[in-house]
């Protein structure tokens, strides 16, 4: 018998395990997965995000997480507040992807983000990246806000195109 879809709030253990697996498949960006892992791991201990796993039958295969203080979102203006969240790290294991688990996982977190009192969802995606702003367009994030730089913590720098929706 095939389990349902698990959506929760990782713990700190589940976290390790996911960040582990990201940077053993790194190729290019090692260092950067590395540096990410510590980051993440460290404002989840602070409070400041909320990451959401979708767990399939003991497995991690979806994940997206919320970004609730503006000290750890770059350009964070008019992107975090106190009813405004910053949503990040959309990634779906390939296998799992295009059968419904990721929008089970973002309707589990919108409704927890709503219950925590936010009304407004923010994101950042590349201009050049059409397949995932078909994705963000589909889930309603049609508000353009601005674009800005972000950086990585090698030096790469890219464009960044940030969108809103109500939640």
């Amino acid at each position: 018998m095939v389990q349902p879809l698990i959506c929760k709030i990782a713990s700190l253990q589940e976290m390790n395990t996911k960040w582990d697996s990201l940077i053993a498949q790194s190729v290019k960006d090692k260092g950067n997965w590395i540096v990410w892992k510590k980051k993440s791991i460290e404002n989840y201990k602070q409070g400041y995000t909320v990451p959401y796993y979708g767990i399939l039958e003991g497995n991690i295969i979806c994940e997206a997480t919320a970004m609730i203080n503006p000290e750890v979102v770059q350009n964070s203006t008019g992107l975090v507040d106190s009813h405004t969240v910053y949503l990040s790290a959309f990634r779906t294991i390939s296998e799992y992807q295009g059968k419904g688990y990721f929008s089970k996982l973002f309707q589990f977190m919108i409704e927890d983000l709503r219950n925590k009192g936010f009304t407004k969802a923010t994101l950042g995606v590349e201009p050049d990246d059409k397949k995932n702003k078909e994705i963000y367009t589909h889930y309603g994030f049609t508000e353009y806000i601005k674009s800005g730089k972000e950086y990585y913590p090698d030096g790469t720098e890219i464009d960044v195109e940030y969108y809103a929706k109500t939640i």
